[in-house]
């Protein structure tokens, strides 16, 4: 059995060296679909985390083109199988999909046909927080019971990384309102126990690989090490946050508040400009989704665009606020397919936008920075 699992434990290992190694979120989810996919020897896997609305917040896959991706579309929505999975405790596999009751068809037309199915729900606790999709199993009819096995016990350790993402998403979320202490002490605890249980399952780990290499057991030893480093760091971390508050400081305020606090923990020039921000907008909905706007572009000009300098322009003056958020870091293609695909933030920032009637126009040039431009009716 310890020699069945060994392929499961080496994978988890570098899931979590992924995540140690500060990789992005949705590259960390990847990494995890992707290694699914190859430990059930699936033709195409997909990992879901529900938005709590009937959608899904992320919505990971692997075995298919960037261009079959865009292709089908928008993120699917939590019905039929995708949903089953988020409602049930346990795994669920079949020879032929479409014999299921609760099988709705494929959608959207551009969606390829799939027969062999497993469903392996990931829990945090008593909750469902999401769900690996394996279709199509290859060498074979079905998946069969040690395919299930493995990803049940790559599912256990995702929960751990899926469950530090929520988290750290609420963090952002909640960045301007007054309950950002208490979240800073719920953060603290409830990753500092999954810290913990992280090394305790690099323990025994090392324990089941004690017949395989030298180097399978030094690198379960750098997974311990990397574990205390980060346990150490989000203590100091956590407890340096304070929050900022869009009724009492007003969007000009919060937003410097978040200036000064990515410019703290990134370590890199941002600079906020100020212009006529003494009409404020009548519904304080639609200033916190600007706040969230303007906060996911700096969140992509200091994590992604390895910027050195960086500049938020607010101007509150007559009908329309306009926020400008400019880089000097690495730009990108906006068109590319691969960044549409996997990466949500341009899109949820779009979304936004266009829910409050305003416009959003980027500009990005490889190597010459990236301009994201936002414009909001007051009204």
């Amino acid at each position: 059995m310890a020699e069945s699992l060994s392929p499961a434990l080496k994978a988890v290992s570098d899931a979590v060296l992924a995540v140690a190694s500060e990789l992005s979120v949705d590259d960390v989810l990847q990494r995890l679909v992707d290694t699914a996919r190859e430990l059930a020897s699936a033709r195409y896997a997909a990992l879901g985390i529900p938005d709590g609305s009937g959608g899904f917040r992320r919505f990971l896959v692997a075995g298919m083109s960037d261009e079959l991706i865009e292709a089908m579309g928008p993120l699917p929505r939590t019905h039929g199988m995708l949903g089953a999975m988020l409602e049930t405790s346990g795994a669920y596999r079949t020879q032929d999909i479409h014999d299921d009751p609760r099988f709705r068809g494929w959608w959207p037309r551009r969606h390829p046909d799939m027969r062999s199915f497993l469903g392996v729900p990931i829990r945090a606790r008593d909750e469902v927080i999401g769900a690996f999709y394996l279709t199509e199993k290859e060498g074979a009819d079905a998946f069969d019971e040690l395919d299930q096995e493995l990803i049940e016990l790559l599912a256990a350790h995702a929960a751990i990384a899926i469950t530090n993402a929520r988290l750290y998403e609420r963090s952002r979320e909640l960045s301007i309102l007054s309950e950002r202490n208490r979240l800073a002490l719920e953060l603290h605890d409830v990753v500092s126990q999954k810290l913990f249980s992280l090394n305790l399952s690099a323990d025994a780990a090392a324990t089941l690989l004690d017949r395989d290499a030298d180097a399978a057991r030094a690198q379960l030893g750098r997974v311990r090490e990397l574990a205390r480093e980060a346990l150490a760091e989000l203590r100091s971390l956590i407890l340096g946050l304070r929050p900022a508050d869009l009724d009492q400081d007003g969007l000009a305020g919060a937003l410097g508040k978040e200036v000064a606090m990515l410019a703290r923990v990134h370590g890199i020039d941002i600079e906020l400009e100020v212009e006529c921000t003494d009409r404020p907008i009548e519904d304080g909905e639609r200033e916190l989704e600007v706040l969230r706007i303007a906060h996911e572009a700096l969140h992509n000009a200091v994590r992604h665009a390895a910027a050195r300098h960086v500049v938020v322009h607010l101007d509150g003056r007559g009908p329309v606020l306009k926020v400008e958020v400019v880089d000097d870091g690495e730009g990108f293609d906006p068109d590319d397919p691969d960044l549409r695909s996997h990466h949500l933030g341009l899109t949820s920032m779009e979304e936004r936008t266009r829910e409050l009637g305003g416009t959003l126009e980027l500009q990005s040039t490889l190597g010459q920075g990236t301009r994201v431009s936002l414009e909001v009716p007051r009204e």
